[in-house]
């Protein structure tokens, strides 16, 4: 019997890199977005020229404007959406999915108002019975589909489907690990994008190699207290869902976060900022629900708390720095 279409959802850069990997090993791969006149373009020029330019489609990649067509014909679902978007596009596909078809998703960040993981999103749309998995980890889209060595994890609600994710992505350059912690490794891809913006922060302010460090380090820290609190396993923000992402969008321009958290120590207001960079920035909508999360809990999240305070205004850049080094002395532990 021929196997049915890959479905991804979203034609962002991350998106389109995802399903590059899997059009690249021969599978027949389906890609949707939500502006037409996107999908025409890249259906013409065989590229997504507005996200990932320079990667050409293969044959096996199809673009797919209409998806009350397509998601009754698949059993493998791709959601790679932001994450204010996500439950929206879970409840426009949920009359539409098979009983058996299993989903996955590539976004990072937690729902905005809720606070909820995008798990608990989609066992509300979608049921408990369903197969669900998040990709996350290291990985920058431009270095995805151009070839480069990538590890990322797949977490899932039994590892049997974490290890069919796994071989449908596992390439020579692309190198997925299995996990059943959900909840560790959508921490980890959310707070790390906070901790990115408070780095950004103190690059763009020119404090230094020795700041950033000990931003990453105490980040993790926080990712840590919170991640653990909730559920998550310490060893999954020791690994490539935590560590490796933080470190990862803590230290290249390549991330948006990073970028916008040097522009806000720069000068530069938020909004401008966020334009410039033009395309969705999760640490700015993820920092809300993480303190909310942090509060409820009483979780002690300085530098989460300092990037909420300077996106609400309350402080500048330079007072929040200020405020985290006149915090009380403790110990490392602490």
């Amino acid at each position: 019997m021929k196997e049915s279409p890959l479905l991804v959802l979203g034609a962002g850069s991350w998106g389109t890199a995802l399903a590059l990997v899997l059009a690249r090993k021969g599978q027949n791969v389906w890609l949707w977005g939500r502006n037409v006149q996107h999908l025409r373009e890249m259906e013409t020029a065989r590229q997504n020229t507005r996200f990932l330019p320079n990667s050409s489609f293969p044959d096996t990649l199809r673009l797919q404007p209409r998806l009350e067509e397509i998601v009754p014909l698949v059993q493998d679902i791709i959601v790679v959406v932001p994450s204010r978007g996500f439950r929206e596009m879970l409840l426009r596909i949920a009359p539409l999915v098979t009983a058996t078809a299993r989903v996955c998703w590539a976004t990072k960040g937690l729902e905005y108002d809720t606070g909820l993981l995008l798990h608990q999103v989609a066992t509300q749309v979608l049921g408990s019975h369903r197969p669900l998995a998040i990709l996350t980890g290291p990985s920058f889209a431009r270095e995805v589909a151009n070839g480069l060595p990538t590890a990322v994890t797949v977490a899932a609600t039994t590892l049997e489907y974490a290890q069919a994710v796994v071989q449908l992505f596992h390439t020579q350059y692309f190198r997925p690990y299995t996990s059943t912690d959900l909840v560790g490794a959508q921490l980890g891809g959310a707070i790390k994008n906070v901790i990115a913006i408070a780095v950004g922060i103190a690059d763009g302010l020119g404090l230094g190699a020795n700041t950033r460090a000990a931003l990453i380090t105490r980040g993790l820290s926080e990712m840590v207290r919170l991640g653990t609190a909730l559920g998550g396993q310490r060893e999954t923000f020791m690994g490539l869902a935590g560590l490796g992402d933080l470190v990862l969008t803590c230290t290249d321009n390549q991330s948006r976060n990073r970028r916008f958290g040097y522009a806000l120590g720069q000068g530069c207001e938020s909004q401008l900022a966020q334009d410039r960079i033009g395309q969705v920035v999760e640490g700015v909508h993820t920092v809300r629900e993480v303190i909310r999360l942090a509060r409820q809990l009483t979780i002690d999240m300085p530098i989460a708390d300092q990037v909420y305070r300077v996106l609400q205004g309350e402080y500048t850049p330079k007072e929040a720095v200020s405020a985290l080094l006149s915090r009380e002395l403790k110990a490392e532990c602490c």
